[in-house]
């Protein structure tokens, strides 16, 4: 959360200036990352605000927001336009028919148009050393209702759509959906080339696997996987974010080619997932789905 809103008093009556805070201030990111070259960029979970799961106050649903209409994606729209950026961004919705919460990702394509939307599917509820995550008081899991732009999707999995853009085929997940088997197989079985993985992540198991994980799913799955971590402590609970935001391909971890600052930025060829394997593998012709029921 940007610092000049640190303390702010009256919370309940400040969430519009909290979200217009952190949209400008990723405005100011597609800017640089555009002039650096960038087709294409993808925020932090839940990035309109501080990770509130942290506790159980109604207040933070007022930072909740239509996915299509929206301030922050109508704002977000109009930067894709001007600066020809892809926008992958992920906000607090609350559906405009039912009134459903969701940790949800919007897929913008560069001339501003929203092509979709990626709702969290698994929603963690628990402790770790450092603190409690109540994200189930929040919003709840997806519900398999995706509502895209026509032609936008490319898979036929409702749950993880796969986006086809002027960047290439990107699929998202958020955060809690990296630790489950299937789902970037899932992406992966709709023709996702880029997953992007926003996460407010924290505590000594997730640190120590963040990197493997990612790793070993680009690896089996032959993608490209940028996984987003948020950084640093925001009051009033203060608890550390470890960040190492970082993308990696099938053979490996790409170089961060950003400039100094808040960006990490990576060159994807994307003809490499085309290309055999270095290592002599062909997981996806050799494997066995006769042993593991599909």
């Amino acid at each position: 959360m940007p610092a000049a809103l640190e303390g702010l008093p009256d919370l309940e009556g400040r969430l519009e200036d909290i979200r217009a805070a952190n949209v400008e201030h990723h405005i100011t990111l597609v800017k640089s990352a555009a002039s650096q070259g960038a087709a294409v960029i993808g925020f932090g979970e839940l990035f309109t605000g501080p990770y509130f799961a942290l506790t159980e106050s109604p207040i933070w649903r007022g930072l909740a927001e239509d996915a299509w209409s929206g301030p922050t994606v109508t704002r977000l729209s109009e930067a894709a336009r001007e600066h020809g950026m892809v926008i992958i961004a992920p906000i607090y919705e609350k559906d405009r028919a039912t009134g459903s919460l969701f940790n949800t990702a919007v897929v913008i394509e560069k001339d501003g148009q929203v092509l979709g939307t990626y709702r969290k599917t698994h929603i963690p509820d628990g402790a770790n050393e450092k603190a409690t995550f109540s994200e189930r008081y929040y919003y709840g899991p997806s519900d398999g209702k995706m509502v895209a732009a026509e032609g936008a999707v490319c898979s036929s999995n409702a749950f993880f759509p796969v986006f086809q853009t002027s960047a290439g085929r990107i699929g998202v997940t958020i955060c809690y959906d990296r630790h489950f088997e299937g789902v970037v197989a899932a992406l992966a079985a709709g023709g996702a080339q880029v997953v992007f993985s926003p996460a407010v992540t924290f505590g000594e198991k997730s640190r120590r696997m963040w990197r493997s994980e990612f790793a070993v799913d680009a690896a089996r799955h032959n993608v490209f996987i940028a996984g987003s971590n948020r950084i640093g402590a925001e009051p009033p609970w203060n608890i550390p974010f470890f960040g190492d935001s970082h993308v990696v391909g099938p053979n490996g971890p790409l170089e961060d080619q950003a400039a100094p600052g808040e960006l990490v930025i990576a060159d994807l060829d994307l003809d490499v997932l085309e290309a055999p394997d270095p290592a002599g593998w062909r997981l996806q012709v050799d494997r066995r789905p006769d042993l593991f029921g599909g």
